[in-house]
C-alpha cells in the first residue's frame, strides 16, 4: 500500500502536468502559412539613349538595356517568319523586349501581320486574366499601332505592333526568363512597361 508521502507526490505531479498542458493549450495559435518570399530587386536608375541603326527607324531605349541582332527566324510565338530581328536585352531584369521588323509589299501581307499580332496577343487568354488592347497614335511621325496588355500569369505580359500603314511594320512581346508569376515579376514588368512607353513615345521612322 503506498504511503502517505507517495500519494501526495503522485498528486503534485499530476497537478503540475496539467498546469503545463493548459499552459500549453492556451494563448492565441491561429498560425497561417507565410507568403512565399521573393529576392529583393534593385532597380537600376531611368536614362535613355537612342537607337540608330540601317533599319528605317529611331527610338530612346534604356542605357542598361543592350540591343543585340538575332537570328532570322520567327518572333517567339508568331506563325510569320520575320526577315529583321532584334532583341533588347534587360540583363538585371532577366528580361527580353523581343522585336521584329517587316518592310511591307502589300495590303494583304499588312493585314496579315496585323491579325497576326493580334492572335499571338490573345493566345495568352489560356492563362491571363483579362486583356486590354489600346490604340497607337502619332499622326505627326506616321507612327500607328495597337497595344495589348496581358494580365495574369501569363508568358508574354506586353505585345505591340508600330506601322506606317504603307511601307513599315515593327511587333515586340515582352518575355522574362523565368516561370509566369505575377506577384513576383510584378515591379519589375511595372519598370519595364515605362521604357516600353518611352520607346513608343520617341519611335520615328526615317
Amino acid at each position: 500500500m503506498d504511503s502517505e508521502g507517495e500519494v501526495s507526490m503522485r498528486i503534485f505531479a499530476i497537478i503540475i502536468f496539467a498546469l503545463l498542458f493548459l499552459a500549453a493549450c492556451g494563448g492565441n495559435h491561429d498560425y497561417s502559412p507565410k507568403p512565399r518570399g521573393y529576392y529583393r530587386i534593385v532597380l537600376p536608375k531611368k536614362e535613355y539613349r537612342e537607337y540608330v541603326s540601317n533599319y528605317p527607324f529611331t527610338f530612346l531605349y534604356p542605357k542598361y538595356a543592350d540591343m543585340e541582332l538575332a537570328p532570322k527566324g520567327r518572333l517567339p510565338g508568331s506563325i510569320q517568319k520575320m526577315e529583321y530581328l532584334l532583341n533588347m536585352q534587360f540583363p538585371q531584369l532577366n528580361g527580353t523586349l523581343h522585336l521584329s521588323y517587316e518592310p511591307l509589299t502589300s495590303k494583304k501581307e499588312f493585314n496579315e501581320l496585323v491579325e497576326d499580332a493580334r492572335k499571338l496577343a490573345f493566345k495568352n487568354t489560356v492563362k491571363s486574366s483579362g486583356i486590354d488592347q489600346g490604340n497607337i497614335r502619332f499622326p505627326d511621325h506616321k507612327v500607328y499601332g495597337i497595344y495589348y496588355t496581358i494580365d495574369g500569369n501569363a508568358a508574354s505580359s506586353v505585345q505591340f505592333f508600330l506601322t506606317d500603314s504603307a511601307k513599315n511594320y515593327l511587333r515586340g512581346a515582352l518575355y522574362f526568363n523565368t516561370e509566369p508569376r505575377l506577384d513576383s515579376i510584378q515591379p519589375v514588368l511595372n519598370f519595364v512597361k515605362q521604357d516600353i512607353g518611352v520607346m513608343i513615345k520617341s519611335f520615328r521612322w526615317k
